[in-house]
């Protein structure tokens, strides 16, 4: 069974990724990866010596070509799943970002973005994004 759960904050150490739940002019935003028929928040792991923040700025940017933004850290989440890291808890750091301008073409392994109206129903990782979401609506922050 796979768990996620929210903190205000742990060892900085634990944090391995960034997921960064995005809207852009009213709409939420998903990516599109190239092998997958599915849709995520922009988001990966953290590089060796990166700032948790940064890692969420570089992301932002390489997955989706947002080029302004503000990017609000909200929590960090955990996930706990067997068939994930030994079914070793880990930590990233969940942010909002608002999106008001891109670059003209992506440069990454992301195929598309899609901006909607409605949440995405079919997720890449379904176990876990849609509670990121939920925790981004639930703290107002997109309104």
């Amino acid at each position: 069974m796979t768990v996620v759960r929210f903190y205000d904050s742990v060892a900085d150490e634990l944090l391995k990724f960034a997921v960064i739940v995005s809207r852009s002019g009213g709409k939420w935003l998903f990516c599109k990866h190239k092998e997958r028929d599915t849709f995520e928040c922009p988001g990966g792991h953290r590089e060796p010596g990166e700032d948790i923040f940064d890692t969420a700025e570089r992301e932002l940017y390489e997955e989706t070509g947002a080029i302004d933004f503000d990017l609000t850290p909200v929590c960090v989440y955990s996930v706990t799943a067997p068939d994930n890291f030994n079914g070793e808890e880990t930590f990233g750091m969940l942010c909002f970002a608002e999106i008001r301008s891109f670059e003209t073409e992506l440069h990454s392994e992301i195929e598309k973005i899609i901006l909607t109206d409605e949440p995405v129903q079919n997720w890449t990782y379904p176990l876990i994004q849609p509670h990121l979401l939920a925790k981004i609506i639930e703290k107002g922050l997109a309104e």
